[in-house]
């Protein structure tokens, strides 16, 4: 029944978003001249509800790119708590957070299915205790998401926090 409601209410979104796009403003100025959009979200949020709102937004970030003919090439960097939020290991949640965790590992799997490539801290994994191995399908461990930053930086990549 829950994953019915879900369902419903996500058509529902998808059936607004269609009407919103047709009003939605361009962003031609800000993409003059881009073919390419390169970003690699720095996210670190600690709470599952939050998170599920950025990667909605995340999503539509993606498609307002597609929309205006800009190649989206998104990358989202998990650190800190945030490992905790895209993991299978649910131990150190309340129940009550469960719902909110199957929405971001939804999110996860759609986003995934779009090419955005996803990366978890492994240092964060070790701090928070917190096994590579129960990632989401979709994120691949790295050494630091540091590095990470600074190398997709120096490729010419957008940085943007979500804390």
């Amino acid at each position: 029944m829950k994953l019915l409601r879900y369902w419903l209410v996500s058509l529902m979104l998808a059936l607004c978003t269609t009407t919103a796009l047709a009003d939605k403003p361009s962003d031609t100025a800000a993409l003059r001249g881009v073919q390419h959009g390169k970003v690699v979200f720095d996210i670190n949020a600690a709470d599952a509800k939050r998170l599920n709102l950025y990667l909605a937004v995340i999503r539509e970030t993606h498609d307002d790119l597609k929309r205006q003919g800009v190649r989206p090439d998104i990358i989202l960097a998990f650190r800190g708590l945030a490992v905790s939020l895209v993991s299978t290991d649910r131990e150190r949640f309340e129940l009550t957070e469960f719902e909110h965790l199957d929405h971001v590992a939804d999110q996860i799997a759609n986003l995934r299915q779009l090419g955005v490539h996803m990366e978890g801290c492994s240092i964060a994994t070790r701090l928070f205790q917190v096994d590579n191995t129960t990632l989401l399908q979709g994120i691949t461990p790295v050494g630091n998401t540091f590095v990470s930053l600074i190398g997709y930086q120096a490729q010419g990549y957008a940085v943007i926090p979500i804390y």
